[in-house]
């Protein structure tokens, strides 16, 4: 029976175990122009016992930035910050993807520099509020992007995918979920676009897949990911059929051989099952677990066979040592919400491992 501690190759790259530490977003990037901190070099290198960690989301291009004190991955700048952090995981032993992030609608001009607005599929305001350094505001009406602006973005992701691999990294995921620019593109309240890029499921699905077959060509399939979260109405997303949508999209990408498919935050796992029979490549699981973490209640997906690789966020978050606690049945440390995003290193580097 194979277990979550067991070895696994991952498109010819070896994995220790079957345990990934989820993107999460921490603002934690407070130097200036997202540029990686010594403290993220330090988060991420207690973490390097993961078979897997795939980073925070990491904006492609200057106008996909959504939150104060994210990293990105488009200037020299920030390649070599975030080769620092490669290196430091590297040296402990890990492996790390970055994951690949426009915002798109979600975002507000106060984060933005030169007169910038956030940019969607359509001009098509997100309902909600969003975090900036002023406290929260609520989301703006997007520009609509031409034509040859969403080739430009295209073209982003995949610039941003060889800077990945200049700055060290093993591979890119690429952030296709929870209501940014690619799920934005595949909803159809956030997309209402007449053109090649929207109206039917297909059309919806065309911006998904360009930007995949890009990122794939640009650093190769075995070195690319991608996450999605099919029904997910975070950030105003509304998809009345899932099932459609993501079966199409997924016929189209699985021909590219892509590293995995990692999905997030679907409760109805028998839509989730029927999903991955369009999917036959390796297949990574962040469950849906309401309000408690994801624990050792959620290893037997990887024993049942529902799951490859089992992602998990707040856990990792609160216990650098995650994997060797799973494996003793814990103790586990409790994490602490009022320092999920920004702050100093107070939970964030200060979370004790078993050793402590």
């Amino acid at each position: 029976m194979t277990t979550a501690f067991d070895p696994v190759d991952l498109a010819g790259l070896p994995l220790a175990n079957r345990i990934v530490m989820a993107p999460m977003t921490r603002n934690r990037a407070t130097g200036g122009g997202g540029v990686p901190t010594d403290s993220m070099v330090a988060y991420y290198a207690q973490r390097a016992g993961a078979g897997l960690i795939v980073t925070e989301a990491t904006q492609t291009a200057v106008v996909g930035q959504g939150y104060p004190f994210t990293p990105g991955l488009h200037t020299p700048a920030q390649v070599a910050g975030w080769r620092r952090v490669t290196d430091a995981v590297h040296e402990a032993g890990g492996r790390i993807f970055a994951q690949l992030w426009h915002g798109g609608r979600i975002g507000h001009p106060v984060l933005l520099p030169d007169g910038l607005i956030p940019v969607g599929p359509s001009p098509v305001a997100a309902d909600g509020q969003v975090f900036t350094e002023d406290g929260l505001k609520d989301c703006v009406t997007p520009r609509e992007l031409t034509d040859a602006e969403i080739h430009e973005t295209v073209d982003g992701f995949a610039a941003a995918a060889r800077n990945a691999l200049e700055a060290g990294f093993d591979g890119v995921e690429i952030h296709g979920a929870n209501g940014y620019l690619v799920h934005q593109f595949l909803a159809p309240n956030s997309n209402r676009r007449t053109d090649a890029w929207g109206g039917d499921a297909e059309r919806r699905n065309r911006f998904a897949v360009a930007v995949t077959r890009a990122v794939a060509e640009a650093v190769g399939a075995h070195r690319t990911g991608l996450r999605l979260s099919p029904g997910n109405p975070f950030n105003g997303i509304d998809e009345p059929d899932p099932e459609a949508q993501y079966t199409a999209l997924l016929q189209a990408v699985e021909p590219l051989g892509l590293a995995y498919l990692h999905v997030c935050d679907v409760p109805d796992r028998e839509l989730l099952a029927r999903l991955r029979k369009h999917f036959t490549g390796t297949f990574v699981l962040n469950p849906a677990s309401g309000d408690r973490p994801t624990g050792l209640a959620d290893l037997g997906l990887i024993e049942d066979g529902s799951a490859d690789l089992l992602a998990f966020g707040r856990q990792f978050l609160a216990n650098p040592d995650l994997p060797r606690r799973l494996a003793l049945g814990g103790p586990f440390n409790t994490p602490d919400r009022a320092s999920f995003y920004g702050g100093d290193d107070s939970g964030y580097l200060d979370y004790p491992a078993l050793d402590d």
